[in-house]
């Protein structure tokens, strides 16, 4: 059931309960939590705000949790012998620092060589977006995408760079607002040929 999650740390009872008493019980944290805090949890404008905080959670920014919503995967035969790379890139990236739980925002480069199949474009951003979608570390987040496609493709030559800019650093601690991550992931190819990697780093528009 959590093959596809490579080395991510969830318990295999993550799923004993269903999404609604996760939210249910989300909410009820997440107003102690800001009652904690100190507000009126009779105002109007924070009344509401647990429930669309959980529900938030659950449904939407950690919804690649859940291996039942592991996107599913346009595969096709690879009949026009293509035996160049494939290359899908500024994919948008929108993830939670699993440290702060804090935005990551940025994108991502995805890049391919066919071993006899070639996979929907589109199916590419969702694999993306279902490993963005929960709280994450960016090196691992590189990696599932690139180990998400070698599985599927059953190619060896996958690639992944992702640009992205932390909010746990450009809103708190050292609040620089201009610097961002880059992390790389290369397979096969990508990461034994330099001529591909180059050609690669190129059409991203990373020298």
């Amino acid at each position: 059931m959590f093959d596809n999650n490579y080395d991510y740390p969830l318990r295999k009872d993550a799923f004993l309960m269903n999404d609604e008493e996760k939210i249910k019980k989300i909410e009820k944290y997440f107003f102690k939590i800001m009652d904690l805090l100190g507000l009126d949890m009779k105002d109007d404008s924070l009344r509401r705000t647990p429930k669309r905080v959980a529900k938030m959670f659950i449904q939407e920014i950690f919804s690649g949790l859940n291996p039942k919503l592991t996107p599913k995967t346009s595969i096709f035969e690879n009949k026009y012998k293509y035996n160049q790379m494939l290359i899908e890139k500024n994919i948008t990236v929108y993830s939670t620092c699993e440290h702060h739980f804090l935005p990551i925002v940025g994108k991502a480069h995805v890049g391919y060589i066919s071993n006899g199949k070639v996979i929907g474009l589109s199916k590419i951003n969702r694999i993306v977006n279902f490993y963005a979608k929960r709280p994450q570390v960016q090196e691992r987040l590189t990696i599932q995408i690139v180990e998400s496609l070698h599985k599927i493709l059953e190619t060896k030559d996958v690639a992944c760079v992702i640009e992205a800019k932390h909010l746990c650093v450009n809103s708190r601690g050292i609040q620089d607002v201009n610097s961002q991550t880059i992390t790389t992931e290369l397979i096969g190819s990508f990461k034994k040929n330099s001529e591909i990697r180059k050609e690669f780093f190129n059409h991203i528009g990373i020298s």
